[in-house]
């Protein structure tokens, strides 16, 4: 959801101007996705580096999302009405409390919801859930192994040795390291905070506002078999005609590759 800032200056508007209409924008590309039987979608509300903002915008970025979180997921609202469920992904300790706590209510709230998702990644960074999925990883392989395994007495290191280490210690080590865990790409995937909230494998990424960059969102999701779109668009400019031309060529390359699938 990029461009609002630069929408609004364009249009002489207030920045927390932009982000409202950024909102809106969100409302109305979600239904129309939706409308599409399109399951999943994710949106990058707000990047952990945000947090370096003039603390003015970030106060009204705070206040916006606990206002339209809540608002959004009101009984008769749009994702009450289309069974959507709602996931905040990221590292949300970071936020304030009060924005804490409508994340845990506007959750709840659609926990029941079962026919869509919508993930609203705030405070994220690709790199974040990277490197928290790596160290999980490690985590549960190594409690898995110390579990299955009985203690092992500690390595017989020799002070004297130039090497630090007698020739024992070093057999000891080689056994060690072959007998570690591996992590594999799908242990990786399996522990990232959007696969943990539910999200199947990315199918398309949309950038606005002209810029071509990723931006640290999705990093991992988008390095394989995903399909890429940079918009010219501001965020809140973007809308049915530039939405569109996207699902539709994404149906054609599908449609192509199943082609070429049959014929081989």
């Amino acid at each position: 959801m990029d461009g609002n800032r630069r929408y609004a200056r364009s249009r002489h508007q207030l920045v927390q101007e932009g982000h409202s209409a950024g909102f809106l924008a969100l409302r109305r590309i979600l239904e129309l996705c939706l409308k599409l039987n399109v399951k999943c979608v994710s949106t990058y509300a707000f990047s952990i580096e945000n947090f370096k903002r003039p603390p003015e915008e970030v106060d009204a970025l705070m206040n916006l999302a606990e206002e339209k979180l809540l608002e959004i997921c009101r009984h008769g609202d749009l994702l009450d009405s289309y069974g959507v469920q709602l996931n905040v992904v990221g590292k949300t300790e970071l936020l304030p409390e009060n924005v804490q706590l409508a994340v845990k209510k506007a959750e709840g709230m659609t926990r029941h919801n079962n026919r869509a998702l919508l993930n609203i990644c705030m405070p994220y960074t690709a790199q974040d859930e990277i490197a928290t999925a790596v160290r999980d990883c490690v985590h549960d392989a190594l409690s898995s192994r110390h579990s299955s395994q009985p203690s092992q007495p500690p390595l017989n290191i020799d002070s004297n040795s130039d090497s630090g280490l007698d020739l024992d210690s070093e057999t000891e080590i080689a056994a060690e390291l072959r007998n570690l865990p591996i992590i594999t790409e799908e242990d990786i995937t399996s522990h990232l905070m959007l696969t943990r909230a539910g999200s199947p494998p990315l199918d398309v990424l949309v950038r606005t506002s002209g810029v071509k960059r990723l931006s640290d969102f999705m990093l991992w999701q988008s390095c394989e078999g995903a399909q890429i779109y940079f918009s010219s668009s501001y965020w809140p400019e973007f809308g049915f005609w530039d939405f569109i031309p996207i699902i539709l060529d994404y149906q054609r390359q599908v449609w192509s590759k199943r082609a070429a699938l049959a014929v081989s």
